[in-house]
């Protein structure tokens, strides 16, 4: 599967890097072929419950989105519940079963008694505005659907941190902060972001992660500034083995499974000499277990990577998050954006486009 191949994927230099691409090629493209293939198992009844766009146009040949403002983080609020345990690497199990927190309302919620292990620290509001200088300006990182990021420094731990800040009138909500400190309080793998804690404190609620240096994929990809130059292809593939792993671990090793569903080039956050890590898990949800094939829920996640079955019928499998990894891959073999409203509509569309060309 696309996993092992990338386990062993050598980096390779000079003149074979032209195999490599195509092989890379290949390895993308098969990411969208299991995406779409049934389940033996498949249940006959499609699910009913889809919102994600009222109005459709086609896309790779199938339904996706329309009028979606795809500058703003394109995630929305889900009730889904999240019953998660971590098995970790040395074969020790330790489990967490969470019961439906997601459904309560965030001034009910008590997330400091729903983490289990006390593995993320709490922090009062007042020691995250003192390391962040009251979030000024200058140690802004970035914003998304859940908030803003910055840079702080937290005395009591000798740390540097990144610092989420819930936007209360922002795409995401509490559910989704719940949802995240339940998921990375019980993961445990070098290609997962670690969340050091949070805080809970009133109206405020943050999220405190271990920096990244080198930030986000996206912005070593996209509309570089003039004179850096682009990543090498031991780089890249390096970049794609860690998320690969990461998403591994989501699906073959937390019990019960978790599918990540916001899988992209500006969720996989750089480390060190690029070391991949998996971030944002607002919207990770259990996985189907058993005889069951999908989980029906509500279609979240971002236009451009969305398995289009996933967004026609509202089935979720771990398939869906093969597709975005898919388009992860063509991102980083082509160095076009998954959408580009810049370009001319045929080729807005990397899926798409890939197939036209067929490079």
């Amino acid at each position: 599967g696309c996993f092992f191949f990338f386990f062993c994927f050598p980096a390779i230099e000079g003149e074979e890097q032209y195999t490599i691409r195509y092989r890379f090629l290949d390895l993308a493209m098969g990411c969208f072929g299991r995406a779409a293939k049934s389940n033996k198992r498949s249940d006959p009844k499609a699910a009913k419950n889809v919102d994600f766009a009222k109005n459709k146009v086609p896309i790779e040949g199938n339904c996706v989105l329309k009028n979606v403002n795809r500058d703003a983080a394109q995630t929305h609020p889900s009730s889904d519940c999240l019953k998660v345990s971590s098995t970790c690497g040395d074969g020790n199990k330790e489990t967490a079963t969470k019961e439906d927190q997601l459904a309560l309302d965030a001034k009910d919620s008590n997330v400091e008694d729903e983490v289990s292990g006390k593995k993320a620290q709490t922090f009062t509001f007042e020691e995250l505005s003192i390391s962040t200088a009251n979030f000024k300006p200058d140690c802004f990182l970035g914003e998304g659907g859940f908030g803003k990021v910055y840079k702080g420094f937290i005395d009591k731990i000798n740390q540097v941190v990144a610092i989420k800040q819930l936007d209360r009138n922002g795409a995401q909500g509490i559910r989704e902060f719940v949802v995240e400190v339940l998921t990375l309080s019980l993961a445990d793998h070098p290609n997962l972001v670690k969340l050091i804690g949070f805080c809970a404190q009133g109206v405020q609620r943050l999220l405190v992660y271990e920096y990244m240096p080198l930030g986000s994929l996206e912005n070593h990809l996209h509309d570089l500034p003039h004179g850096k130059k682009p990543l090498e292809w031991s780089t890249r593939m390096k970049i794609a083995a860690g998320a690969a792993r990461g998403l591994e671990y989501l699906h073959d090793i937390m019990k019960p499974p978790v599918i990540y569903r916001d899988l992209k080039c500006s969720n996989i956050l750089l480390g060190e000499d690029y070391h991949s890590k998996l971030s944002d898990f607002g919207l990770a949800k259990v996985g189907p277990s058993g005889d069951e094939t999908h989980v029906s829920t509500r279609v979240m996640g971002t236009y451009g990577y969305c398995a289009p079955e996933y967004a026609m019928t509202g089935q979720l499998t771990f398939k869906s998050d093969i597709y975005s990894f898919g388009v992860v891959l063509l991102e980083l073999i082509t160095g076009r954006k998954a959408i580009d409203d810049t370009k001319a509509r045929k080729d807005q569309n990397l899926v798409t486009w890939v197939k036209i060309k067929k490079v």
